[in-house]
């Protein structure tokens, strides 16, 4: 009798590797850039708004540590996938996109509005800025869910999971 080979867990999958990496990168890239361009080149806010100036600073660079382990780690995933020769573009991409967009929805919904830890912008009318921001994030995010969707089911007809 032929016992059936065990079930490998999603996140070991090939698909689920590449989502995650993706998903680390996308973290990873989106939270660079909004620290990069908004807390440092524009000045708009820091991370914590909520007490010094120096808080603010200390906060920022914990904000740019997490940003750079998760860009290396998802980069150090890359790597492994295409050293194996498991890396699926697409479905990177898919993970790409959502890590993006989950982050910046976060971002803009949960740190910006409930727990009120800074704006995008200070002494302003925030409605454009707030709707930009949730739009182009919502957009990333559905877009990625819908890629990943796509590519699992791609996949799974393929028997390549």
């Amino acid at each position: 009798m032929v016992t059936p080979a065990p079930q490998r867990s999603w996140l070991r999958s090939r698909h689920g590797r590449n989502v995650i990496a993706g998903v680390l990168l996308g973290l990873g890239t989106v939270a660079f850039v909004d620290e990069v361009v908004f807390h440092q080149l524009l000045h708009w806010h820091h991370f914590y708004d909520l007490a010094t100036t120096e808080v603010g600073l200390v906060s920022d660079g914990l904000f740019h540590a997490f940003s750079w382990f998760a860009t290396v780690a998802g980069l150090l995933m890359v790597a492994a996938l295409r050293r194996e020769h498991l890396f699926a573009g697409m479905t990177w991409t898919a993970g790409l996109l959502t890590g993006a967009g989950f982050f910046q929805l976060y971002d803009g919904v949960v740190q910006h509005k409930l727990m009120g830890l800074h704006q995008i912008r200070y002494d302003v009318d925030l409605l454009p800025y707030d709707l930009t921001w949730n739009v182009i994030a919502a957009a990333l995010l559905v877009a990625g869910i819908v890629l990943w969707v796509v590519t699992a089911r791609r996949d799974a007809r393929a028997g390549t999971r």
